[in-house]
């Protein structure tokens, strides 16, 4: 049993035509990403994907929205990630994306997607935003997720856009924002590579702050000269009840990701903390 807390569904509302902030990614990832069977029909497609967290037995699966528009013009709209949720049953669990350049408008989408569409976090890509994770813009979204109860995802760490600053993804920002807002519940993912030890240090100062292990080969966290090494070390201490895992799909296969974390050098009952405990606590639905 396991929760996968990243993961994005091959279809076409979740992959809108992508702009050329991206396309370093596609490089980045070949690799990885050439491991991913790509089925002729979306159709296909969608089956395979579905059939493989039945197999694998997933409790649940986090789709995420994203809301670029301002800096990007790139949307996955919280509507079809509600939709999604809804037609496939429990296992999926949807957050919403929205802009915080739209002041205002960006906090209302935030609280209609939550208290009418039914998703239950909120997902803030700050590099693709060119903003900071303490920047001023994002704190009233950050209000509103303290009033509505709701987990907020933040992207922390590395990113491979030339378009963006890798900047926007430090750690000790992070670290800011949870002195002002210390119900806030974080999830800063990916795991904040080059800065990894920082954010061990973040989530060891504020209760709230989890470690999302996604978007990276989870056996990379059992190599001395990965860079991700004090994950596992730390994770298996101070941090166990922090860290959480995703497959990051479609940039690796859903089984070769499971299988890695499984073979991940862990007692059993921290491996259940790390795979289903603490997103299931995370997300509220312990």
């Amino acid at each position: 049993m396991f929760i996968d807390y990243g993961s994005k569904p091959p279809t076409r509302a979740f992959n809108p035509p992508q702009t050329a902030h991206l396309a370093n990614y596609r490089r980045v990832y070949a690799k990885s990403e050439s491991r991913v069977e790509k089925p002729a029909s979306e159709k296909v497609a969608l089956a395979k994907y579905l059939r493989s967290y039945e197999k694998l037995g997933a409790k649940h699966v986090v789709v995420k929205a994203r809301d670029n528009e301002t800096t990007f013009g790139l949307k996955v709209r919280n509507e079809d990630v509600a939709a999604f949720c809804k037609k496939h049953g429990p296992r999926f669990v949807g957050f919403a994306g929205v802009d915080p350049h739209k002041g205002m408008a960006a906090v209302r989408e935030l609280e209609t997607a939550v208290r009418e569409l039914g998703l239950r976090g909120l997902n803030l890509q700050c590099f693709e935003l060119k903003l900071a994770i303490n920047d001023k813009r994002m704190y009233p979204l950050y209000a509103k997720c303290v009033e509505l109860d709701i987990p907020v995802n933040i992207h922390c760490g590395i990113n491979f856009s030339t378009a963006s600053q890798m900047d926007y993804g430090r750690p000790a920002y992070l670290d800011e924002v949870m002195l002002h807002f210390p119900e806030l519940r974080v999830c800063a993912s990916p795991p904040g590579w080059p800065w990894i030890e920082e954010l061990i240090g973040v989530a060891w100062r504020h209760p709230k702050v989890y470690i999302g292990v996604v978007a990276v080969r989870p056996k990379l966290l059992a190599l001395e000269d990965s860079g991700y090494r004090p994950l596992l070390t730390y994770g298996t201490k101070v941090l166990q009840d922090k860290i959480l895992t995703g497959t990051a799909y479609p940039m690796q296969p859903v089984e070769q990701a499971y299988a890695e974390f499984d073979a991940l050098p862990l007692p059993d009952a921290i491996r259940r903390k790390w795979m289903h405990d603490n997103s299931a606590r995370f997300l509220g639905l312990a």
